[in-house]
């Protein structure tokens, strides 16, 4: 007789612990949420002014730089040369200054107006380089043709012939579709625009004078910039009461 042995009964699975659900957060509150934005804001207008990086303001794409702005040297303007035809830049023209370089740029050498600039800043090269500024003439024209305009006039400083103007369009003073302004436009050594303005023949000098007299206003665009940096950590400052309140 065959014995029947009883199946031993497996013992019960392990219960496991049900998983403690995450607290949920608290929703941020309204002045949190005014106070990152504000955080934000004047992070990147501090930006604006002095890049995390390291670097300098950069120029707007697009067009030419305007008063204020630091432009890249190394990359812009192309290549040049002098009446004397040697082959230069504007990063060679500044490095080779005291403080700066004055470019001031006319339509056509020997020709009326351009012939009366020339000799204002002829006139007033004295005191116009005495804080370290280097004073050149451009244009489209040749070297032969500023060759005979610097002898003929008895400029002291040199001529720069751009024919493809690459330079004077990308100081902003090149005439559609083809031709030059009159104008001027200064840098100093770090690479940042004082002036970039067109006019006449007495007004382009008058620019530099003001600029050597120490007469040069704030740029408004650095003057827009601190006031928005200014604003913006009010603004923060009134969200950080408001955020104490809050809790």
């Amino acid at each position: 007789m065959v014995e029947l042995r009883k199946r031993k009964t497996p013992p019960p699975a392990p219960v496991r612990p049900a998983k403690k659900k995450a607290a949920a957060k608290p929703a941020p509150s309204k002045a949190a949420k005014v106070k990152e934005a504000v955080a934000a804001k004047v992070e990147a207008v501090k930006e604006a002014v002095v890049p995390t990086n390291g670097a300098k303001k950069a120029s707007p794409a697009g067009g030419p730089p305007a008063v204020g702005d630091i432009v890249d040297l190394a990359t812009f303007g192309g290549e040049i040369e002098t009446h004397e035809g040697a082959k230069t830049t504007l990063k060679a023209l500044v490095e080779e200054s005291k403080g700066g370089v004055v470019l001031f740029t006319y339509p056509k050498a020997s020709t009326p107006g351009c012939t009366t600039q020339a000799c204002l800043f002829r006139d007033s090269y004295t005191p116009l380089t005495a804080t370290g500024f280097q004073i050149f003439g451009l244009s489209s024209d040749s070297p032969k043709a500023n060759t005979t305009f610097k002898t003929k006039q008895n400029l002291p400083y040199t001529l720069l012939c751009d024919p493809s103007a690459t330079l004077i369009k990308a100081i902003g003073l090149q005439k559609a579709p083809k031709g030059t302004k009159r104008g001027v436009f200064v840098v100093d050594k770090e690479g940042k625009v004082l002036a970039a303005v067109t006019g006449g023949p007495a007004a382009t000098v008058d620019v530099v004078k003001k600029l050597v007299g120490g007469e040069g206003a704030v740029p408004a665009e650095a003057a827009k910039e601190k006031e928005d940096v200014a604003l913006a950590k009010t603004a923060s400052e009134v969200a950080d009461t408001a955020a104490k309140l809050d809790g």
